[in-house]
């Protein structure tokens, strides 16, 4: 039964979001442009840069399996208005809005057309695409399956697309067959992570979350936070170890706030930094911080990483539920937007 406070009912939105994939390797079949590039630039704000995120996992896995010994495809993300320097060498310019309206990355797709650079558009219309069909770039249709339908809650289409757009350029080996027989699996999980989130958001009412992982998932744990600020409207913060043991770890000498910490555990990581893990708890716990370690689940980097997010946007939802707050709106950017304007 749908909850009266979720409006757009975002609980039906992330129930259907492992069937994204599918969906985002059908849009882009046929997309492509001539040239052979040793980088890809992905610009993008907000929900339309997470998955450029979780693709790094991704691909950096992949190339380590597959081309160990071989220079691996560069992978940057621009998250402004002007594009870095990578951009302009060997480089296709990926611009990424859902909306199609972001201002930051619609002024780097102006920028890289002024230039000449070779470019593929995503969005699901908009400025992003008058602007590709002007100008004959191709562009990738991004589905809005809901009213209200948030980018956030877009990443499956984002990841299969970007994913299907190096296939077309032979830029990866094509896995999606894998990909799809993982997602099955992350369906079938979805009950369990949905009950295993009811309860974590309970623990997480009245504290600040602050999210940790490994350095090679630490963008799950960047998502994780982000998700928890914009679903269930109150702030969190994210780290990685061993980074945070180094500065972060000192500033609970005298905790300023109720902290509860979840800690995303990798168990196929360095022996330290499992070490570093049960270590950092039984400090914080000390301190009177609450921490709850999570190990994260699959057989795969793809599922490791889509199941855990997963299991964050069910704890997000649930802890804004809690909150008494409509887990879709972002009053907050819109009005920043206005303001700006």
């Amino acid at each position: 039964m749908l909850n009266p406070l979720d409006k757009s009912n975002l609980h039906q939105m992330l129930l259907d979001s492992p069937d994204q994939f599918r969906v985002g390797f059908e849009i882009a079949k046929n997309i492509s442009v001539p040239g052979k590039f040793r980088a890809i630039e992905m610009s993008g704000m907000g929900g339309s840069a997470l998955p450029g995120n979780l693709f790094r996992i991704y691909l950096n896995d992949l190339f380590r399996h597959d081309k160990p010994h071989e220079q691996p495809l560069a992978i940057y993300q621009n998250r402004s208005y002007n594009l870095p320097p990578e951009a302009y060498h060997d480089c296709l310019n990926l611009i990424c809005s859902y909306s199609g309206n972001t201002e930051e990355p619609v002024a780097s797709f102006e920028e890289a057309l002024k230039n000449n650079l070779p470019c593929i558009a995503l969005s699901a219309g908009g400025k992003v695409e008058e602007i590709a069909i002007a100008h004959g770039v191709p562009h990738v249709k991004l589905p809005v399956p809901y009213e209200n339908f948030q980018p956030r809650v877009g990443t499956g289409y984002f990841f299969g697309a970007l994913f299907q757009i190096l296939v077309n350029q032979k830029l990866v080996r094509d896995t999606t067959a894998e990909l799809l027989k993982s997602v099955d699996g992350i369906k079938k999980a979805l009950p369990r992570l949905e009950e295993q989130a009811k309860v974590l958001a309970q623990k997480l009412v009245g504290k600040t979350p602050v999210i940790y992982a490994t350095t090679k998932y630490k963008s799950v744990a960047m998502v994780w936070k982000i998700k928890i600020n914009e679903n269930a409207k109150t702030p969190a913060f994210w780290n990685f170890f061993p980074e945070l043991n180094h500065n972060e770890t000192v500033g609970f000498t005298n905790p300023q706030g109720k902290f509860f910490i979840i800690m995303l555990r990798d168990l196929d990581t360095h022996p330290q930094i499992l070490k570093r893990f049960e270590v950092t708890a039984q400090l914080m716990r000390n301190k009177g911080v609450e921490v709850e370690i999570l190990d994260m689940e699959g057989e795969n980097v793809f599922t490791k990483i889509f199941m855990s997010i997963l299991l964050g946007d069910f704890t997000s939802y649930y802890l804004a539920l809690a909150y008494g707050v409509d887990p879709t709106p972002v009053d907050m950017v819109e009005e920043l937007k206005q303001m700006l304007q």
